[in-house]
C-alpha cells in the first residue's frame, strides 16, 4: 500500500461500538480539514449523526442503500466523485457497503467493490473506513472482509491482515451466473441488426411494465454493451430479457473476455473512445453483475419497476 492510501475494515458489535470508531475517524478529518463522507445504511446514518451532535453539519451524509444499491457504481459514483471534487486534499470516507439484507446475487459485486477500492484510490491521498456488524453478518462475510482490507480494526485494536487477498477476491467471486429463465426472450445480434435489437428491447421493456423512461434507460445500456461487442469484441452476442417479481433483468453476452476488472468503475471522459458503456450501465441499473471468461463476458443488469411512472 502506498503511504497516502489507507482502507481499513472497522469490525463493530452495537451501537456503542460503532460510535467508538467512526466518530474519532470522522472529528480527526474535520480537525485536519479534510473533507469527510458518510455512506452507510440508513440507520447508521442516524447513529453517527447523532453521535457527532454539531460536527456532523460539515459532513456529508449518503444513504449507501440507495446511492450503492449497485455496487459497481460506489467507486465511480461515490467514493471518486468525492474525492476528484477536493482536488490537491486529503479526503476521508466511511462507506459501508455491506449489510444484512444484501441478496446472494448482490454480494459478489459488493465484495469485488471492496478489493477494487484498493486499485482505485492506489496512489492517492485519501483514508475509507468499511465497518462491517458482526453481530449481523456470517463469518464467511468477515473473512472476505479480511482479504479485501489491508488493514483491521476491531475495538482499539488495529493492525495489518494477514489474509490480504484483493486479486484472488475478485477471481473467485468472477462466477458464472445462473442461466436465463426459459421464459426469458431472446435475440442474437451483430453490427446490421443493431437497429432491431434497440426495438427488441423497447418492446420487450414495455411489456413488462417499464415506463418510458426506464424503457429509454434499458434500451441506451443494451445499446452501448452491444456496440462495445460489435466494435471491440467478436462482433456478435445474444440478449436475454425477462421479469422477475418487480424487476426488469437482462443480460448482454458477448465474446471474448473483459480483461480489466476496473473497467466500469472508473471515471471517464464523456467522448472516451472505451469503457463509456459499462459505466454508463454501473450509474443507470439498479444492479450488475459481470462474469468473464476466455470465450464469452455476460453483462446482467437489473431495473427495479418504478410504478410511479406510466407503465403502459
Amino acid at each position: 500500500m502506498t503511504p497516502g492510501f489507507r482502507h481499513p475494515a472497522l469490525f463493530y458489535s452495537g451501537a456503542g461500538d460503532y460510535l467508538a470508531g467512526t466518530v474519532p475517524f470522522v472529528l480527526a478529518g474535520l480537525a485536519a480539514g479534510e473533507p469527510v463522507a458518510v455512506a452507510v445504511p440508513p440507520e447508521n446514518l442516524a447513529i453517527l449523526a447523532g453521535g457527532l451532535g454539531a460536527a456532523a453539519g460539515a459532513v456529508q451524509f449518503l444513504d449507501m442503500t440507495r446511492v450503492g444499491r449497485n455496487p459497481g457504481r460506489i467507486i465511480p459514483g461515490v467514493l471518486r466523485a468525492f474525492a476528484d471534487a477536493h482536488p490537491g486534499k486529503r479526503v476521508r470516507v466511511i462507506g459501508e457497503p455491506i449489510w444484512l439484507g444484501r441478496t446472494d446475487l448482490e454480494y459478489p459485486a459488493c465484495v469485488q467493490h471492496e478489493a477494487l477500492i484498493n486499485r482505485a484510490f492506489a496512489g492517492r491521498d485519501a483514508e475509507i473506513l468499511c465497518p462491517y456488524d458482526t453481530d449481523k453478518l456470517d463469518e464467511a462475510t468477515l473473512r472476505d472482509a479480511r482479504a479485501t482490507h489491508p488493514l483491521l480494526i476491531a475495538g482499539a485494536r488495529e493492525w495489518a491482515s494477514d489474509e490480504y487477498d484483493p486479486d484472488g477476491i475478485v477471481a473467485r467471486y468472477n462466477r458464472p451466473l445462473p442461466a436465463p429463465p426459459e421464459s426469458a426472450a431472446a435475440l442474437a445480434f451483430d453490427l446490421d441488426s443493431l437497429a432491431a435489437l434497440r426495438r427488441f428491447v423497447v418492446g420487450e421493456a414495455g411489456r413488462h411494465r417499464l415506463g418510458e423512461s426506464q424503457r429509454d434507460e434499458l434500451e441506451l445500456m443494451v445499446d452501448e454493451l452491444a456496440t462495445n461487442a460489435v466494435r471491440h469484441g467478436t462482433g456478435t452476442g445474444t440478449v436475454h430479457l425477462w421479469a422477475c417479481g418487480d424487476r426488469v433483468w437482462c443480460d448482454v453476452v458477448a465474446g471474448g473476455a473483459l480483461g480489466d476488472p476496473m473497467a466500469g468503475r472508473e471515471p471517464i471522459q464523456v467522448d472516451a473512445d472505451r469503457g463509456r458503456g459499462l459505466l454508463l450501465v454501473n450509474h443507470l441499473a439498479d444492479l450488475v453483475r459481470v462474469h468473464t471468461g476466455s470465450g464469452a463476458t455476460t453483462v446482467r443488469m437489473c431495473l427495479a419497476v418504478r410504478l410511479d411512472e406510466d407503465c403502459g
